[in-house]
């Protein structure tokens, strides 16, 4: 996972991400942040939420956060090409892109594509959701130096996944393996997201 910005660029730049996933346009502007067309460190001045903090927890945009996002937009962008186009607006769109993101090392951005679907979600569904939603969360806590917080949510998260379920995909050998992490923190490898099994 790569550690994410301070709390309004890493919600500019997840809303950037996700309406990547429908939108040519955002996909542009996505590269060229990526790719340094667009200045990073302009692109984080105006993402302040008020004058005189660029990021919105007291740090500027020059304490290294436009290497940041840059490296964040240039895994989505990577994500994002992987895909199928156009990419299904339902479920099955959203795990897959959740994967890619996860993959990418985007945990925050994957917990944000699958979030609208879980709060819509019921029984067994909801559970699963909730459980890869707390996983992603808690390799992205783990990337951002919150050793307790991973250990926690990683735990939960694997709960949720073994009495979850979701047609097709391998969550309980999923569980295991982010399981089999917490002892390891902080040098687990974080295991690949589940992908649909082949018919």
């Amino acid at each position: 996972m790569v550690p994410t910005l301070p709390l309004h660029p890493r919600n500019r730049l997840a809303a950037l991400v996700l309406a990547a996933l429908h939108d040519g346009e955002a996909r542009q502007a996505l590269q060229r942040l990526a790719s340094g067309e667009r200045d990073a460190g302009a692109w984080l001045r105006e993402s302040q939420p008020e004058p005189g903090s660029a990021t919105g927890d007291g740090s500027t945009a020059g304490d290294g956060w436009a290497a940041r996002a840059r490296e964040r937009a240039r895994r989505a962008g990577e994500a994002l090409e992987v895909l199928p186009r156009p990419i299904d607006p339902g479920l099955t769109g959203a795990l897959a892109a959740a994967a890619a993101l996860f993959d990418a090392g985007l945990g925050f951005e994957a917990h944000e594509v699958l979030e609208p679907h879980w709060m819509s979600a019921s029984g067994a569904a909801r559970e699963a959701l909730q459980g890869l939603i707390q996983v992603a969360v808690g390799y992205q806590h783990l990337a951002n130096g919150n050793l307790a917080g991973a250990r926690s949510l990683l735990d939960e998260g694997a709960a949720r996944l073994e009495r979850g379920q979701l047609d097709g995909y391998g969550l309980r050998a999923f569980a295991v393996a982010v399981r089999a992490t917490i002892p390891a923190l902080p040098a687990a490898r974080v295991p690949p997201f589940p992908r649909v099994a082949p018919a």
